[in-house]
C-alpha cells in the first residue's frame, strides 16, 4: 500500500473550512533529549537513573486477592505540587498530506515534571483510600520465581511500581491479576516507602524462604492508570542512548539492520528495559488547562492530561474550549509525509458533545477505537454514537449511524453528520478494534496488524488528522501511532527505531504506550508484519 506524499487533496468541504488553532509542529521539531528521532536505546546511560531500574528476575505467584478495608498506616497522604505556569501555543500549520488507497477492505468509506522527596516517617506516603488498598497472597513457582518485576524506590525518589508481570505466571493468572503499574505499598506488612530499590528486591526475594511456607503478601495501590491517580515523574530521567546502524552502512542495508537490532533487543529483552528508561512525560511542558476546576469533570482518569502546547482546542464549544485530546503530528523523513493523529480520551457521557464538535471542527472523517463499551465491569468508554438507522443530537449536530458492520475482531460504523445551523452533512468513518483482551495484549500479531493495514487505507489522502482513541488515550491509541509510523518508515526505506517514536510521539502527548507489554507486543508486530513481507519498502524507494 502506498504511503507517498502527494499534492493536497481537499474534500468538498474544505471551502468553508473553520480557522483552528492549537495544532502542534510537533512531528518537525528538532530531538532534544541527546538522541535522533526514531532510534531505540542500548542500556548507557547519560544521566542519573531514576524512574526505572529493573529487578532482572521473575517472580510467579499463586493464591489470592482481597480487598483491604483497614490498613490506617496508608492513610497519609503525599500532595501534589500546583503544576506551573507556561503559554501555549496557539499555531495551525496543517499543510502536508500522506496518501493512500482507497478505504475499501471493510465495504464502507467515509468522505513539567515534579519531584518527589524520599518518605520520612514509617508510615506508607501513598495517597490511597481505604477502599483502594488491595492485599495480594502469592507462593512462589517450582523454580522460586512470582511472575512480576518491580522498578522505583526510596534511592531513587520514586515509587515502588510494578514494572511486568510474566505473561501466563501465577502473578499473570491471579483473580484479579497483578498489573503492570500497580503500586507497591507494603511487602510482608513492612511499608516500602523508605526501602531503596535494591532493598525492596532482597525483601521480595527473601520471601520464598520464609516461616510461611514462602507466601509473600503484597498490598498494593492497583495501577494508577485504572484509578485515575497521579504518580510525580522525578525530578532527573535516564535518557538511553541509542544503538544505531553505522553510518557506513549502505543506505539500502539501514533498514533490515536497525530490524535486526530490534530482533536483537526483543531477544535479549533490553527492549523492555529501554522501554523503562524513558520518561512518560516530556520535561518542560506544562498541563495546567486541564487542571482547571471548570476542566476536571472532563478528564476520565486524573493523571491523564493533554499538554498545554499541543492540546485541541475548540472554537465553538458552549462549555469551553478544553477536550482532553492532543494533536499527534508523525513526520516520515525523506517522503514529506506528515501522518496527523488526535490523540484523546476515550468520550464521557457528558463530553462526547465536545468530542463530535472537535471532529467536526477539525474535518476529520476516520475515528479509530481502539477499547469495547466496558471491560472487565469496568465503563471504559461511554457509547457516543446512535445504533443503526437512529439519530442523536448533540448541539447543532445530528448524528445518525448509516452503516454497521461487524467482523470477528472489528466493528465498521458509517455516520452522517449534519450541523443543523447549515444544514451541511459529512461522512465520518467509525473503525472499532476489538480484539483487544481485557488485559495486557493480543496473543497474536497478525489481526491488529491487519486492523492497522485498514486504518491505513481509510486516510484516503486527507490532509485533516485521523481521531485515535481507547479509553484513556495513551496505551493502545500510542500502539497504533507506533504501529502506522514504522509501516511508513519500512515503505520510505528508512531505518526503524521504535524507542525514538515512542519519545517523538510522547513529546506531543504524555505516556502514550503505557507499559511495556504494550511497547512488546507493538515491536513483535513491526518484525512480523516486516518478515512476512506485509509492509516492505516501496520500490520509488528502493533505489536511494
Amino acid at each position: 500500500m502506498a504511503c507517498t506524499s502527494t499534492s493536497p487533496g481537499i474534500h468538498a468541504t474544505a471551502s468553508i473550512r473553520p480557522s483552528t488553532t492549537g495544532t502542534p509542529n510537533g512531528a518537525s521539531r528538532k530531538a532534544t533529549s541527546g538522541y535522533s528521532a526514531y532510534g531505540y536505546a542500548n542500556s548507557t546511560q547519560t544521566q542519573q537513573p531514576t524512574s526505572t531500574t529493573n529487578t532482572n528476575y521473575s517472580p510467579y505467584m499463586n493464591g489470592t486477592i482481597s480487598r483491604s478495608s483497614g490498613i490506617a498506616v496508608a492513610k497519609s497522604a503525599r500532595g501534589g505540587l500546583p503544576p506551573t505556569n507556561q503559554s501555549y501555543n496557539t499555531s495551525s500549520p496543517r499543510n502536508s498530506v500522506a496518501s493512500y488507497s482507497s478505504f475499501a477492505s471493510a465495504g464502507i468509506g467515509g468522505s513539567p515534571p515534579r519531584s518527589r522527596k524520599s518518605p520520612q516517617s514509617n508510615k506508607s506516603s501513598s495517597p490511597v483510600g481505604e477502599d483502594q488498598v488491595v492485599t495480594i497472597k502469592m507462593r512462589p513457582d517450582r523454580h522460586g520465581r512470582f511472575g512480576f518485576n518491580v522498578k522505583g524506590g526510596a534511592d531513587q525518589n520514586y515509587p515502588v511500581i510494578v514494572s511486568r508481570v510474566a505473561p501466563n505466571s501465577s502473578a499473570d493468572k491471579c483473580q484479579p491479576r497483578l498489573n503492570e503499574g500497580d503500586q507497591v505499598l507494603f511487602i510482608d506488612g513492612r511499608d516500602v516507602s523508605t526501602m531503596s530499590h535494591d532493598h525492596v528486591v532482597q525483601f521480595i526475594r527473601s520471601a520464598r524462604a520464609g516461616a510461611n511456607g514462602g507466601e509473600l503478601h503484597l498490598t498494593i495501590r492497583p495501577n494508577v492508570y485504572r484509578l485515575g491517580e497521579e504518580i510525580d515523574e522525578p525530578d532527573s530521567q535516564m535518557v538511553p542512548e541509542p544503538a544505531r546502524v553505522a553510518d557506513s552502512v549502505p543506505r539500502s542495508d539501514k533498514l533490515s539492520q536497525s530490524l535486526q537490532l530490534l530482533s536483537d533487543a526483543l531477544t535479549t529483552g533490553k527492549v523492555v528495559d529501554q522501554f523503562e528508561m524513558l520518561y512518560r512525560k516530556k520535561p518542560g511542558l506544562t498541563m495546567n488547562i486541564c487542571r482547571l476546576n471548570a476542566n476536571a469533570s472532563k478528564n476520565r482518569y486524573r493523571d491523564v492530561c493533554p499538554y498545554d502546547d499541543t492540546r485541541v482546542i475548540l472554537q465553538t464549544s458552549g462549555s469551553g474550549d478544553y477536550i482532553n485530546a492532543n494533536f499527534v503530528n508523525m513526520e516520515i523523513p525523506s517522503s514529506g509525509i506528515i501522518n496527523r493523529y488526535i490523540a484523546c480520551q476515550g468520550p464521557l457521557l457528558h463530553t462526547s458533545g465536545d468530542f463530535w464538535l472537535m471532529v467536526w471542527e477539525q474535518l476529520c472523517t476516520t475515528i479509530v477505537m481502539l477499547t469495547t463499551i466496558t471491560e472487565r465491569g469496568r465503563v471504559k468508554c461511554h457509547q457516543y454514537w446512535p445504533r443503526l438507522n437512529e439519530t442523536q443530537e448533540y448541539g447543532r449536530l445530528m448524528i445518525r449511524c448509516i452503516r454497521d458492520k461487524q467482523t470477528p475482531n472489528c466493528c465498521y460504523r458509517e455516520f452522517s453528520v449534519r450541523d443543523r445551523s447549515t444544514n451541511e452533512e459529512r461522512r465520518v468513518t467509525q473503525m472499532q478494534y476489538i480484539a483487544w483482551p481485557d488485559h495486557g495484549v493480543p496473543d497474536d500479531t497478525k489481526h491488529f496488524i491487519q486492523f492497522v493495514d485498514e486504518v491505513r487505507k481509510a486516510r484516503q489522502g486527507s490532509v485533516d488528522p485521523i481521531v485515535v482513541h481507547c479509553s484513556a488515550g495513551i496505551g493502545r491509541t500510542g500502539v497504533l501511532i507506533l504501529m502506522e509510523t514504522a509501516a511508513c518508515l519500512v515503505e520510505s526505506n528508512e531505518p526503524v527505531y521504535p524507542l525514538d517514536i515512542v519519545r517523538t510521539m510522547r513529546d506531543q502527548r504524555a505516556m502514550l504506550i503505557q507499559t511495556p507489554g504494550q511497547y512488546t507486543f507493538v515491536c513483535d508486530s513491526i518484525l512480523r508484519a516486516y518478515n512476512e513481507g506485509t509492509i516492505k519498502p516501496l520500490a520509488e524507494y528502493q533505489k536511494r
